[in-house]
């Protein structure tokens, strides 16, 4: 049988073709097709003769072989076939791939160079004649065809009106796989849900787009802090206005008004011709022409953006290089340089080429680098700036570790011993870090700080000069090393601190007034450990005394026994309760132990005890733990301070808050938003003193407050003993304000009791007050103190005795001097009364003529006082206004910084006139621009006149945020705020102010505030939803408080005032447990003791928290060496009792 039957004459019969003896005839049955064709044969052979002709030279790919080569391939093919069959199995897909690929563009040239190599290997090989070549060529291709599993109608030359073909070979992959290659099947969507062929207008088969438009489409819109929209949200905007507007041109880009190209078709969608054309466009139903270029508009106005702003950062960076290299010693320029690098890193950056997306990562530790570079080289330039050094170590706080830290720091104490604002923040720094504290440690860091100062402000230390301020300082220094120690649960060592100052202060012999402070120490060592009394104990004379009575011959005293019944409490006593919890008895009995044995104890020698009787060791404080602070204090004022910062140590009121501003470390108690009768009097409602602030012998938890009144009877009489000694050291002024100051505080315990509504205690107390006040107007010196005679009638008032303290006001007034406003304790008398009667009225009805008007009316005729009649002219109520008026203009004209005081009182007593007279404060608009007490009561004067009339709410409101805006830190301005803010629905409004005046003032009251009206809000509302009406109401719609208030207490205490605020620690530790997330409070509460080791309290809320891990909390309090008083060993025994 011929090879083609086509062609089948062209043969021999007996002639043997070529390759026949390699192979079996068998191997060629699958030529015999009845289905071939010879007119096909033909055609591929015409088709591929033309394609040779077409491609003129294909020589280089071609080459001529022998006839041994040629039957060496057809061996090697045998082999071939069977090892590319296991290949296909296990490359099936990659080759399949490629293939499907390759199959458009390459197959038909790629084929036909292939066959016109084998067709003329085979004519070189046999010299067969040309009909002979096309038949092998037509052969060759039809084999190929046949071989090659095309599936695609493109692979396939031969186009004929029906194309198909039938595929009889099978495919092994059908069995090893469960369906078909993915390859092999087309891929589409179908839109509707009826089988196919049945509705045409409801079926659709939508091919796959590729793969990069079906990635836009399924992209999902970014928001607006994804990384490309923060990019472009963070770049400066170009303005733009009106080519008409008269403004420079370069600087701005026109915009022309677009006019559309053929109105009358857009009439319709457009009448008023107030879209512009793309909208109108889009009105009328047609595509926009643009819109495909749209995001590469968009792209290429980002990239334009993004080149804009480059060269303005880029600008700025030269700027501050140019700056720093000019004047390398200006050291403003260099903080804000480092400043500005936190601006840098919020914005692109400006060394990113055009173009070209950022990819850098902005982290915290890239900024802190550069910082760090730039604050290096600026303490090359300046190597004797401090502001520098500290800027370095607050950089180095962020990566380095504690002990490398500490020693940077003693690095920088040491070069500079003698600057007392590097040594508060050594202090604060060093006492801050919970893993090398200790109080005894931190005890002594002060001393050596003190000493070293001291030293410098002697002139001992040769080589550091004493810089400006250094005493004032030294005394901060020392008031805050008291508190730590009150802090730290050491009461006993801290008024041992006080008491020794005090005395080597004021009691100090003249003999070794010429001394330095050390050799000072060494003489007053001998009187501290003599056994003498000492200021606040019965008997105590001073050192002065005591050096006298040693040079004459020894200290001769007759100790009388003391007659007074002692208030011993039995140890078996304190435990009131014992089915209580453990927790909850040592929490008991430390509270106890800490109000009543916070004086030191001394051995009493009429009891003939010596030390060893002492049951407590740390109740004996030693000369070694207070003598290192002893420091002189040449200048008056600060002597006095001194002494009022000691009775505020002690609870005691003073004039004026004595605390330096550094002492927020030291605020530690939830006092600071109590209202005192603020809400039944808004015009003399108590500003409570110490706000925020533990006195001694008080550490009460968040959740059980204060528990008692004043101090217990040795703390009392400790009070009154300190009161009479430094009665012999002052007299005349500083007298009268100490006694003010003992009044202020019978005064203050008073007001307790009427909040407490304690009747039993008020008449105790108020019979003791009443005997005080009387005794003190009875001294010489006090008879005519306008100061006192207030503060007498003031008590008697609150007493519920009006009529008696009516008759006090009108004899002082009485026999005052006819001073009239020159007298600023006359003015502040008058006005204290004038506000009491003005509290007792009802209504503005008969306020004309009212006993308060009279008052103020008389004090500008500067003639004698005489009683209220029940008339008042108005003549007098005019003259008054108009001498009011002239004051107070007197006063906005001229503005003395040292008379703020007696200006202060003539400010004052307009606002009740102006109340009285009209109901405006239509002449007290100005007062918020003037000093703090008169803004203070200007907003008490508004909302007086808000409880007793319809008054409208937004002149105290504008008032309120004025006066805040410039005293931030007024304690009483914001518990107004906070309370007229609570009426208000909505909460917009404060949330902004507050957020606003956080930003612009390192004072911590705003966060403090801010936090406590977010709470009464959220109390509010979850008061109402808990009503008790069946079904719950909301009737307040506010979501997410909670969270609200944990943000605003993470951001507060990473502020710099707040971190180390133990009083900030405490509230958020009581906001976790009361919103019932223990597990986040115990992390908080390890975390709040990082930052604050020192506070007792802290630990003493804990337990009551977190009851089951007393032993932890006390063997944690006891490492850091905090004054555990009921240690657990002696509370077990006391319960087996």
């Amino acid at each position: 049988m011929a090879l083609f039957p086509a062609f089948a004459g062209a043969a021999e019969p007996g002639e043997t073709p070529a390759g026949s003896s390699e192979g079996s005839r068998k191997d060629l049955d699958w030529l015999s097709n009845p289905s071939f064709s010879t007119e096909d044969a033909l055609l591929v052979h015409q088709r591929t003769t033309e394609v040779a002709n077409s491609t003129p030279e294909k020589s280089p790919l071609i080459r001529t072989t022998s006839r041994s080569e040629l039957s060496g391939e057809s061996d090697s093919d045998e082999n071939l076939k069977k090892s590319s069959k296991k290949r296909k199995k296990k490359k099936k897909k990659h080759h399949h791939y490629k293939t499907k690929k390759k199959a458009k563009g390459d197959s038909s040239s790629s084929e036909s160079d292939l066959d016109t190599k084998h067709i003329k290997d085979r004519a070189t090989a046999s010299g067969r004649n040309r009909e002979k070549e096309a038949a092998a060529n037509l052969g060759d291709k039809t084999s190929n065809l046949t071989n090659n599993r095309f599936v695609w109608l493109d692979d396939v030359q031969a186009f004929t009106a029906e194309t198909f073909r039938i595929d009889k070979k099978s495919d092994p992959a059908n069995w090893a796989y469960k369906s078909l290659y993915r390859g092999d099947i087309a891929r589409y969507k179908r839109k509707g849900e009826s089988c196919l062929g049945i509705d045409a207008k409801k079926q659709c088969i939508t091919w796959d787009s590729p793969a990069s438009q079906k990635k836009q489409s399924q992209r999902r819109p970014e928001r607006y802090f994804s990384k490309n929209n923060v990019k472009t949200l963070s770049t400066d905007g170009i303005p733009v206005c009106n080519k008409s507007s008269p403004s420079d041109s370069a600087a701005f880009i026109p915009v022309f008004q677009m006019e559309s190209s053929d109105p009358s078709d857009t009439t319709e969608v457009n009448p008023l011709g107030i879209y512009d054309p793309s909208t109108t466009v889009w009105l009328q139903g047609k595509g926009n022409k643009d819109a495909e270029h749209e995001p590469v508009n968009t792209q290429q106005a980002f990239q334009e953006s993004v080149i804009n702003v480059n060269p303005i950062l880029m600008t700025k960076v030269e700027e501050y290089n140019k700056k720093v290299r000019e004047n390398p010693r200006d050291i403003n320029a260099w903080m804000e340089f480092v400043s500005f690098q936190d601006e840098l890193m919020r914005g692109p950056s400006p060394y990113a080429s055009m173009g070209e997306q950022e990819v850098r990562r902005k982290s915290l530790k890239l900024i802190l680098e550069k910082k760090l570079a730039i604050l290096e080289r600026a303490i090359e330039s300046n190597p004797g700036n401090v502001d520098l050094k500290l800027a370095r170590l607050k950089v180095c706080t962020e990566f380095w570790e504690p002990p490398a830290l500490i020693k940077e720091w003693q690095k920088l104490i040491f070069i500079h011993p003698n600057n007392p604002e590097l040594w508060k923040k050594y202090l604060l720094f060093c006492q801050s870090q919970f893993s090398t504290f200790s109080v005894s440690k931190i005890n002594g860091l002060y001393g050596k700080c003190l000493t070293t100062l001291a030293a410098v402000q002697d002139g001992s230390m040769v080589s550091h000069p004493p810089l400006p301020g250094t005493e004032e300082a030294m005394l901060a220094i020392f008031i805050q090393q008291c508190h730590f120690l009150r802090q730290a649960g050491h009461s006993e060592k801290a008024v041992s601190l006080f008491q020794a100052l005090i005395d080597f202060t004021f009691f100090k012999p003249d003999s070794v007034k010429d001394l330095p402070t050390k050799g000072q120490v060494e003489f007053f060592e001998p009187f501290w450990d003599s056994g003498e009394p000492r200021i606040g104990e019965k008997g105590a004379r001073g050192w002065r005394a005591w050096m006298h009575q040693q040079e004459k011959g020894g200290w001769i005293a007759v100790d009388k026994p003391d007659d007074d019944d002692e208030e011993e409490i039995d140890e078996d006593e304190e435990i009131k309760d014992k089915t209580l919890p453990k927790w909850h008895i040592w929490l008991d009995i430390e509270y106890s132990r800490e109000a009543r044995h916070w004086l030191p104890w001394r051995p009493e020698k009429n009891k003939n005890q010596t030390e060893e009787d002492c049951e407590d060791p740390e109740r004996q404080v030693l000369f070694d733990d207070l003598g290192p602070s002893m420091i002189q204090l040449s200048n008056p004022d600060l002597q006095h301070q001194l002494l009022y910062s000691f009775l505020q140590f002690l609870g005691v009121p003073c004039i004026s808050k004595l605390f330096p501003p550094n002492l927020y470390i030291a605020m530690d108690e939830n006092n600071i938003f109590d209202n005192v009768l603020s809400d039944e009097k808004p015009l003399t409602s108590i500003d409570v003193p110490l706000s925020g602030f533990n006195s001694i012998g008080h550490m009460d938890t968040m959740l059980r407050g204060r528990q008692h009144i004043g101090h217990y009877k040795d703390g009392e009489e400790f009070i009154q003993n300190v009161f009479h000694a430094l009665y012999l050291l002052f007299s005349g002024k500083e007298k009268s304000n100490l006694s003010i100051c003992w009044l202020q505080y019978e005064i203050s315990k008073v007001v307790q009791c009427l909040q407490t509504k304690n009747k039993k205690k008020l008449k105790a107390q108020g019979r003791k007050s009443k005997k005080l006040a009387k005794n003190l107007l009875k001294a010489p010196d006090n008879r005519n103190d306008l100061s006192l005679w207030k503060l007498y009638a003031y008590l008697e008032w609150l007493l519920g005795n009006t009529a008696d303290a009516r008759k006090v006001f009108d004899t002082a007034l009485s026999t005052a001097e006819t001073g009239g406003l020159k007298s600023p304790k006359l003015c502040s008398l008058s006005l204290l009364y004038a506000q009491l009667e003005v509290e007792l009225l009802e209504s503005l009805e008969g306020a004309v003529t009212s006993r308060a008007v009279h008052i103020l009316t008389k004090l500008t005729e500067s003639g004698p006082y005489v009683p209220y009649n029940g008339q008042v002219l108005s003549v007098n109520v005019l003259k008054a206004r108009k001498t009011y008026e002239h004051a107070l203009q007197d006063y906005l004209n001229k503005t003395p910084v040292s008379d703020r005081d007696q200006a202060s009182e003539k400010l004052q007593v307009p606002a009740p006139e102006k109340c009285e007279n009209s109901g405006m404060n239509s002449g007290v608009q100005n007062l918020p621009t003037a000093l703090e007490a008169v803004t203070l009561l200007h907003t008490n004067l508004l909302r007086f006149h808000m409880k007793i009339s319809v008054y409208p709410l937004n002149p105290l409101r504008e008032a309120l945020t004025e006066a805040l805006r410039r005293y931030p830190s007024n304690q009483s301005l914001w518990r107004s705020y906070i309370q007229v803010q609570g009426k208000s629905h909505s909460a917009s409004k404060a949330r902004r102010f507050f957020d606003g005046v956080t930003r612009s003032t390192s004072s911590l009251e705003p966060w403090l505030f801010a936090i406590q009206a977010e709470q009464m809000r959220k109390k509010l509302t979850e008061h109402v939803q808990r009503a008790d009406v069946g079904e719950i109401y909301y009737t307040i719609p506010e979501t997410g408080l909670t969270n609200r208030i944990i943000a605003l207490f993470e951001h507060a205490t990473q502020s710099e005032n707040g971190t180390h605020c133990p009083l900030l620690w405490r509230m958020y530790l009581n906001f976790l447990v009361s919103v019932g997330k223990k597990e986040k409070s115990k992390g908080l509460f390890y975390k709040a003791i990082q930052n604050c080791p020192w506070t007792k309290v802290l630990y003493m809320d804990a337990i009551e928290y977190f009851p089951d891990q007393l032993q932890e909390t006390l063997d944690l309090m006891t490492e850091k060496e905090l004054r555990v008083r009921v240690p657990m060993e002696e509370l077990d025994l006391l319960l087996e009792v």
